[in-house]
């Protein structure tokens, strides 16, 4: 005696319907009220009705759990849930939709994981582009068997799992029901069976063996921080998974002089005075390994601060003849306290414009202040010595402390 027959009367069939008599029911249902078909919003509803009632009919333990304690038991334990959507068990019975109309189309084998490593790159070797060579440990389907574990035509699907290695085990504690999926212990995970005698002597039954393979990463000039280059299909192989791909991620050094951003480059440029004011030359070493010289001319005045652009002297443009521009900060570097002497100083005066007079509004009052050299540790904010005073008059307690009377 079943306790709930909902799921029998959504297919129109007897609690005691044989597996032939469920799947006849489905197809001649979902066919009815499958969204391609008939598009009203009841019966796309009803059709996920159909297929959930399905789902669990059609699988035996799961049938034997809603026979026993209805669709609450289905839940009762950690949860039947996941499982096929409506469009992937349609897909079993048809292979998709209507004619090519968008149906549910089967998902095909499961995909591997990816395989990620990080590249380091300096920045040189992103301007010039580089060839590495790495060693790859992987796995992949045994080469004597090709993937079988044993001999062609002696191996069994397991019949406890139905060949998915896994299976779902059902116990009741008073009353709670626990239902949980583990290792099926027939064929250990397998999913198939085979007399040890047949297994495959390379692989010892296991279906894959280790490989050391060498590839070869191309660093394109230009590439950039974070970009990928990936190998499709080269991860590890399992049978019936389609392989992963192995992706190196580029990961760019800092440079101790250059700053990148995007296909630009920064430089930070010193200059001596006479320099900044008469003119001259500066260089440097690029990151192509040439060096960069470039004029001053006399009369054009460098301003500490002031940016200068040299024009396609950037990072190449990935797979483009084009480079971005190369971006230089000046810093202007002031003489000693030795060059102010009062032979120096005066020709200063008659050389650059006169001083700018200071203006004070009649009547008003004078400090004379001194200027002195600053000092992080003497001249600290007037807060912080206030907050060291109060410390030290309260006797060093932190806030909302308070000591004990004896």
């Amino acid at each position: 005696m079943v306790k709930d027959t909902k799921f029998y009367d959504l297919l129109g069939v007897s609690p005691s319907a044989s597996d032939t008599e469920l799947k006849k029911a489905y197809r001649k249902s979902a066919l009815k009220y499958h969204p391609d078909k008939n598009p009203s919003p009841e019966a796309a509803e009803k059709f996920k009705e159909l297929s959930h009632a399905y789902e669990v009919l059609s699988d035996e333990q799961k049938r034997e759990m809603y026979d026993s304690y209805g669709e609450e038991g289905l839940s009762g334990a950690g949860g039947m849930g996941g499982g096929m959507g409506a469009e992937d068990i349609f897909s079993q019975f048809f292979g998709g939709g209507f004619g090519g109309m968008g149906g549910g189309a089967s998902r095909g084998p499961a995909r591997g994981k990816d395989i990620k490593h990080s590249i380091s790159c300096t920045l040189e070797e992103l301007y010039k582009g580089r060839t590495a060579k790495l060693a790859l440990n992987k796995t992949i389907l045994c080469k004597t068997c090709e993937g079988r574990g044993g001999k062609e035509g002696k191996i069994k699907q397991c019949s406890s799992c139905h060949g998915q290695g896994m299976k779902f085990v059902t116990r009741q504690m008073g009353p709670m029901i626990q239902r949980f999926q583990t290792v099926c212990e027939v064929c250990n995970g397998s999913g198939d069976i085979c007399d040890p005698k047949d297994r495959c002597t390379s692989c010892k039954g296991k279906k894959t063996q280790n490989e050391r393979k060498i590839l070869q990463v191309n660093i394109d000039p230009g590439m950039k921080d974070g970009q990928r280059i990936v190998f499709s299909g080269e991860g590890d192989q399992e049978p019936g998974v389609t392989p992963g791909d192995v992706v190196f991620v580029v990961d760019e050094r800092p440079h101790d002089k250059f700053t990148r951003k995007g296909n630009d480059l920064h430089y930070e440029a010193e200059v001596d005075l006479l320099t900044a004011l008469a003119g001259g030359e500066i260089g440097f070493k690029h990151v192509s390994g040439d060096f960069v010289k470039a004029t001053i001319l006399p009369g054009e005045i460098i301003s500490p601060g002031v940016t200068k652009v040299i024009e396609n002297q950037g990072m190449p443009v990935n797979r483009q003849s084009s480079k971005g521009n190369l971006f230089v900060k000046f810093t202007v570097k002031f003489p000693a306290n030795h060059f102010t002497s009062e032979e120096n100083l005066k020709k200063l005066e008659d050389i650059l414009p006169p001083r700018k007079t200071l203006s004070v509004p009649k009547g008003s009052e004078i400090d004379e202040v001194d200027l002195v050299d600053f000092d992080p540790y003497r001249h600290q904010s007037s807060s912080r010595r206030d907050a060291y005073d109060s410390e030290d008059e309260e006797g060093g307690a932190g806030p909302g402390v308070q000591c004990a009377s004896q």
